[in-house]
């Protein structure tokens, strides 16, 4: 990796973090969005490693406060992003046309869907540490995590329409700018 690679890497991962650890409304982040464009940039495997690195940097430093036995599953939905942004990428074959801006939008909807079932999940286990049986607590889970779900899919299918594809494509003309 060449150094103009690696700082372009390193400005969006203290980026993503500093915006991760900023006090906001719950669900309404841009780490799904930064670590997917990093994905499909770089590839899925920067993709993916940014994903854990900052999930696992929030489990401890979120300004709601430690997320305990939630983390793992946070970082498994954070590292399947980051992947799918790589997959995509190369699904895409470099083409960032119009359509790319809704297709953007389908996918950041569906993996947000997908990150919040998992992490609904991880709070089901927490739930279940209680005594509660798990499947009782997965569905308490669920039921809670709607609403919140609701407005994290919604949030990102317009962030990732109106972003994914300006970001990426200015992602590569700094690459090539020597």
């Amino acid at each position: 990796m060449n150094t103009q690679r690696l700082a372009l890497l390193s400005v969006l991962g203290a980026l993503c973090l500093g915006i991760q650890l900023l006090p906001r409304p719950m669900n309404l982040e841009f780490t799904s969005l930064i670590v997917f464009s990093v994905g499909m940039v770089f590839g899925g495997l920067y993709g993916s490693a940014l994903g854990a690195l900052v999930m696992f940097l929030n489990g401890f430093l979120s300004p709601y406060g430690f997320a305990g036995v939630v983390m793992p599953f946070q970082i498994a939905g954070m590292v399947l992003i980051g992947a799918s942004g790589g997959v995509y990428a190369k699904m895409a074959n470099g083409r960032m046309a119009a359509g790319g801006f809704v297709e953007a939008a389908v996918l950041g909807a569906f993996l947000t869907f997908i990150y919040d079932l998992i992490t609904n999940m991880g709070t089901a286990v927490f739930i279940s540490m209680s005594g509660v049986r798990f499947p009782e607590a997965l569905v308490s889970a669920l039921v809670l995590g709607a609403i919140p779900a609701v407005i994290h899919t919604g949030w990102n299918a317009v962030l990732f329409l109106t972003v994914n594809v300006p970001l990426v494509n200015a992602m590569h003309r700094m690459l090539r700018w020597r």
